[in-house]
């Protein structure tokens, strides 16, 4: 929590820019309307930046692999691309060395690294589907976490089944998606 502060009070000092206070403002109502605790909430995030250090300290996972780690609720999520099941298999042994408790779910596909131009096509699909959440009726959108990889969307929150299904639906039917993931925690 201590190593949130500063980026907090940072961020909070940028407040006069317009997409810091677009991004403030969205990222409130995601910390209100999200299921888990805010603790919880900086848990996740601490964990995420946990995984990247850690993946990063070894050579041959930096140089040779596309790997990113998710944390939700306490659980992970491992995506990205290994040109090899040994490497794929160290950087799962990696993230479970830092013993960040909840199930590992591993969606790493063996092959290699996905090139820029895909990366940027994912940041877009991820926005499309974002923007088609929003201009749903009845899907909560501050509850759905969603993250593209090489065409996949994974879909990550703690939310109803009801919601999940429509997020689900409106990922499956967005251009561009290849396939849909969930890795939700139902709330009933």
């Amino acid at each position: 929590m201590m190593r949130l502060i500063p980026l907090l009070l940072a961020m909070s000092l940028l407040s006069g820019c317009a997409g810091v206070v677009v991004v403030g403002a969205v990222g409130g109502a995601v910390v209100a309307n999200d299921e888990r605790s805010f603790r919880t909430q900086l848990d996740d995030t601490n964990a995420d930046f946990e995984i990247a250090s850690a993946l990063s300290k070894h050579e041959d996972l930096q140089n040779q692999t596309n790997i990113t780690g998710v944390v939700m609720n306490g659980n992970t999520l491992l995506i990205g691309q290994s040109p090899n099941s040994m490497l794929r298999d160290k950087a799962i042994r990696v993230v479970k060395e830092l013993q960040l408790g909840g199930k590992l779910f591993n969606q790493i596909r063996i092959g290699n690294p996905t090139s820029f131009t895909t990366r940027s096509n994912d940041a877009w699909i991820t926005t499309k589907v974002k923007t088609r959440m929003l201009n749903t009726d009845d899907l909560d959108v501050t509850r759905v976490k969603v993250i593209t990889e090489n065409g996949e969307v994974f879909l990550l929150g703690l939310i109803d089944k009801s919601q999940a299904n429509l997020a689900v639906d409106v990922a499956r039917n967005t251009a561009g998606v290849r396939k849909v993931v969930k890795v939700f925690e139902y709330t009933n």
